[in-house]
């Protein structure tokens, strides 16, 4: 297992949110993360990724005990994330978000004053990305002017910039219409051939259509785990109306 989450507990004050989650991801997998609206999902993203430190438990990635560790050095370990509310350098291009999250331009450490064109290996890197992402022809359009669905994408792609090994991606398809959600299907359907990477998504077709295997938490729990075409014949699943909705 690539990445293995064992008996995690989180509390806030008197609220237990989350109680013995255990959970793993293979690597060449793409794994799923589900529940109703207050069940403890981006808590436990929050956990897996570094921004919360569990109460109990344990969390390992590829073999390695990163229990606790900071966000900055579970990336540099090579898992990456994304974010449900965009996490985006607004003022600068699509190729400059993505040079800086690249592996050189981040080993120098960013300096606003620096010449980020200077690098052509890295910015030839960068356009690899973003043409990954849909975004070639792009690169010079400063964030903010990006059409919603392609911020999306910039984020993944600045996501991807960092070469990591497994990728959490936060709700997605949040925000998103119809077209920009079959988009981003595509987009993550072509970069888990890859690439491991775990959605955390309230859009349950999205996840359903793509996901190997799915994790289903609520009250703090993972309540039912397996195959989409196995969960939809699940009684728990079925009792929330999740199995329907996909």
């Amino acid at each position: 297992m690539l990445f293995q989450a064992m008996n995690l507990s989180k509390r806030f004050g008197q609220q237990v949110v989350l109680e013995d989650i255990t959970l793993g991801f293979e690597e060449g997998k793409l794994s799923g993360i589900m529940g109703p609206n207050g069940a403890g999902k981006t808590t436990c993203f929050n956990v897996l990724t570094g921004r919360y430190k569990p109460d109990r438990g344990s969390v390992t990635f590829a073999g390695e005990d990163i229990t606790g560790m900071a966000p900055r050095e579970i990336a540099r370990r090579g898992i990456s994330r994304s974010f449900q509310i965009m996490n985006l350098f607004d003022d600068f291009s699509a190729l400059d978000n993505v040079l800086m999250a690249t592996p050189r331009v981040r080993r120098q450490g960013f300096h606003p004053w620096r010449d980020l064109g200077a690098d052509s290996g890295a910015q030839e890197q960068a356009a690899e990305v973003l043409k990954r992402v849909g975004l070639a022809g792009k690169e010079r359009v400063i964030a903010k002017g990006l059409s919603y669905g392609d911020r999306r994408a910039l984020e993944i792609g600045v996501a991807l910039a960092a070469e990591p090994r497994l990728l959490f991606l936060d709700e997605p398809t949040a925000g998103l219409g119809a077209e920009g959600t079959a988009r981003l299907a595509d987009l993550v359907r072509s970069l888990k051939q890859r690439i491991t990477i775990v959605i955390i998504e309230h859009d349950m077709k999205f996840l359903f259509d793509l996901a190997d295997t799915i994790s289903v938490i609520h009250w703090g729990q993972v309540i039912a785990q397996g195959t989409p075409q196995s969960l939809k014949q699940n009684e728990w699943v079925a009792r929330l109306n999740l199995g329907a909705l996909a």
